[in-house]
């Protein structure tokens, strides 16, 4: 698969941007109420105003159907471009075709779309390699542990690329010697929400489970399970939490001593690096299949460097 990095796209899309006419650019979120893509949608509809193009958004609600909907609503309206938040990577390929058909650039960002190494040309894949992202977070879990200790792990929607990815990757990394002594002992899926994250770590509480360690698969999740774990009056020095994001609320819990490992996520940059993208498309320029934003991994000797960053 083809990838171009972040920094190196930036400097020829932003060019393209700036000389393009005034267009309108269609944007799809997978989910209003994700905190993440909330900062994702405000940095694209920011970014785009301020080069003079048109923002017109919907929220899909994590649900399929009416994302296909939405998109068949913006090809009609005449928007010159698309860019999406794919509420399922197996949708990607009909959404590919649907954009294609109608000769409209196409930009997925932050979910990777199944169909990500056909794209190229008018379509994109904006965002980071999820292969890193779990990996990062579990091997920095695995050394605070010092190898040992009973685990659990919170996951996204399953449907997402980015839920799949991170939790096969934590479990990889656990299975590697240097941490043959931590025990994965619960999975469950939290849907990327704070309130499930607290309800699902509460549960194995009450059920008598000693948990060490907690992996979430982003931030909103990991900060749930903070709260669960305080609220059953466990001292969060006896447990080490990790996550995925670095979003603000994150970098707070981490200040605070909860949270031990985040992983930042660029939202900013995958916006605007969305928009650029598109807006070169407008242009016509070609576009690579994937432009990517690399991961960074975020720990309380760093975290001073990403305050404010997401």
């Amino acid at each position: 698969m083809k990838k171009v990095n972040l920094f190196a796209a930036t400097a020829l899309s932003m060019a393209m941007a700036t000389g393009a006419n005034a267009a309108t650019i269609g944007y799809l979120s997978s989910n209003f109420d994700d905190n993440f893509l909330t900062l994702m949608r405000e940095a694209a509809k920011e970014h785009t105003e301020a080069l003079g193009h048109t923002f017109q958004i919907e929220d899909a609600r994590e649900d399929v159907g009416m994302q296909l909907s939405q998109i068949q609503n913006f090809i009609a309206s005449g928007v010159d471009a698309l860019v999406v938040t794919a509420v399922s990577a197996a949708a990607t390929p009909q959404i590919t075709k649907m954009a294609n058909a109608a000769n409209i650039p196409l930009v997925y960002v932050n979910r990777m779309p199944v169909d990500a190494a056909d794209l190229g040309g008018t379509t994109t894949f904006v965002g980071s390699d999820e292969t890193w992202s779990g990996t990062l977070a579990a091997f920095e879990l695995c050394n605070q542990a010092a190898g040992t200790g009973t685990a659990v792990m919170l996951q996204g929607i399953l449907s997402n690329e980015a839920a799949v990815t991170r939790s096969k990757d934590f479990e990889e990394v656990l299975g590697l010697s240097m941490c043959k002594g931590i025990k994965l002992e619960a999975v469950e899926v939290g849907s990327w929400q704070r309130a499930k994250g607290n309800d699902i770590v509460s549960n194995w509480l009450s059920s008598g489970m000693q948990i060490d360690i907690v992996f979430a698969n982003n931030d909103e999740m990991g900060l749930g399970a903070i709260q669960a774990l305080k609220n059953a009056g466990i001292d969060m020095d006896d447990v080490l939490v990790g996550s995925v994001d670095a979003t603000a609320d994150a970098l707070v819990a981490m200040k605070a001593g909860d949270l031990d490992v985040t992983v930042f996520q660029n939202a900013a940059g995958q916006a605007t690096g969305g928009i650029d993208a598109a807006i070169a498309a407008i242009n016509g320029e070609s576009l690579p299949n994937w432009i990517n934003i690399p991961f960074e991994l975020v720990t309380p000797a760093n975290m001073a460097d990403y305050m404010g960053a997401n």
